[in-house]
């Protein structure tokens, strides 16, 4: 498998009179993947665009191995693409939808149909050649995208929320494919996402987006240990931020517990159960709320009364504003 390493220095765009891109800085290490997280309007579409070079930049440089895209046309780039709608050829077999970036490369014949059945068997689909589209289910047309996105030996691989529209747990089954299979072909990827589960699954580094710009880049774990500041914390789902000033106090809810007892502090409020965790929401007698991850096979029920307990290591001081 090609790869390459991915530098984005200062690029800006500007779209409408918004600027889209702020001056975003990245780096993508070859051979690994990078999740591109944060809400709608965020501008990680945009920046998708660009690196494919269907977006041009305003100002910065997009390079890769060392080398700069500028000029450079996006079917030159050596650059994979997968989006959420597929974009599948529905009067076309599966074959000829996979081989279709091959044609582009001028490979036919032989060449192109071993490279077919290779890429149909590595997204677990071997046989299915003469395939129609429109007889294959949701998760069977996600694995003819991918294959037809890994194809032409991409150097870097860009998917744009490319699972958003399946249900739950074909969503989950195809996340933990997709990151075994990059692992696997050592693929340099750059997924586009606003679910922070899904980054967190497949991102050796999670960059997080807002209005523009790249407000933190980490590893998934140094993410959530320590938040750029409380709207980052806010929007990874950590709910226990208290902000006073200019500084904020983030407790991690792993290390929240909550112990039943009838001269406790707090009462348990609501609890909403996630497969085998459970996230328990309990208010203070003064009124302060606080949510813990309780993974017992028991945890106490709406309308008990407990005695909240914090590990220290939980809980982190951070700035309350970033930029």
């Amino acid at each position: 498998m090609m790869t390459a390493s991915l530098r984005i220095r200062g690029a800006r765009v500007t779209l409408g009179g918004h600027e889209a891109l702020a001056g975003v800085d990245l780096d993508v290490t070859g051979g690994t993947t990078v999740a591109v997280l944060g809400p709608s309007g965020s501008g990680k579409s945009t920046l998708l665009r660009a690196v494919a070079g269907l977006q041009p930049l305003d100002a910065g440089e997009i390079a890769l191995e060392g080398r700069s895209l500028a000029g450079v046309p996006p079917h030159k780039r050596g650059v994979g693409l997968m989006f959420q709608d597929d974009a599948l050829f529905p009067h076309r077999d599966v074959a000829a939808n996979v081989a279709f970036g091959l044609r582009m490369q001028g490979v036919d014949g032989d060449d192109a149909r071993a490279r077919v059945a290779e890429l149909l068997e590595l997204v677990g689909l071997p046989g299915r050649e003469q395939r129609r589209i429109e007889s294959l289910s949701g998760g069977e047309r996600k694995r003819v995208a991918l294959a037809r996105a890994l194809a032409p030996r991409p150097r870097v691989l860009l998917l744009d929320e490319p699972l958003g529209a399946l249900d739950r747990p074909l969503h989950d089954r195809l996340v933990t494919e997709l990151g075994d299979l990059f692992a696997a072909i050592g693929q340099t990827a750059v997924y586009v996402t606003h679910d922070v589960a899904e980054a967190f699954a497949l991102g050796a580094r999670v960059a997080v987006m807002r209005d523009g710009r790249i407000v933190q880049a980490a590893p998934p774990e140094d993410l959530w240990a320590r938040p750029a500041d409380a709207w980052v914390a806010r929007f990874l789902g950590l709910a226990n931020v208290t902000e006073d000033g200019a500084s904020a106090t983030v407790v991690r809810p792993e290390g929240v517990s909550f112990r039943p007892d009838a001269d406790g502090d707090a009462v348990v409020g609501g609890t909403r159960r996630d497969g085998p965790l459970v996230l328990l929401s309990a208010r203070y007698d003064d009124g302060r709320e606080i949510v813990s991850a309780d993974t017992g096979l028991t945890p106490p029920a709406a309308g008990t009364r407990v005695a909240v307990e914090i590990d220290p290591a939980a809980v982190v001081q951070i700035p309350a504003a970033g930029f």
